[in-house]
């Protein structure tokens, strides 16, 4: 007989969701954005300065599967560049972020 991997159907959404919690997922911070041309990033060398379509203040996106889950501020902690996280999607438009597991 073979095993249902969604789980039985006497099991609530609750359980079938347990199975992804332990999958990695890759996030990305996203600062701001830029169109180039092609010769323009042929052009980019060390030193080179790119302005961004984005204010200093504004907050960073978090970003997974190519959707916005979470917003915040760049902070250091340890020397090291982290996301305080000041906004939070709403659970439905993350799960969209992985909805090619379901």
């Amino acid at each position: 007989m073979e095993e249902n991997i969604t789980g039985s159907p006497n099991q609530g959404p609750d359980s079938k969701l347990d199975l992804l919690y332990d999958i990695d997922l890759d996030a990305t911070i996203r600062f701001g954005t830029r169109e180039m041309a092609l010769h323009e990033v042929l052009e980019l060398g060390p030193g080179t300065v790119l302005e961004l379509d984005r204010h200093v203040n504004e907050p960073v996106d978090l970003v997974v599967g190519d959707r916005i889950v979470a917003r915040g501020e760049v902070v250091v902690v340890s020397g090291n560049f982290a996301l305080r996280v000041t906004e939070v999607a709403t659970p439905q438009l993350r799960l969209e972020s992985i909805r090619c597991f379901f």
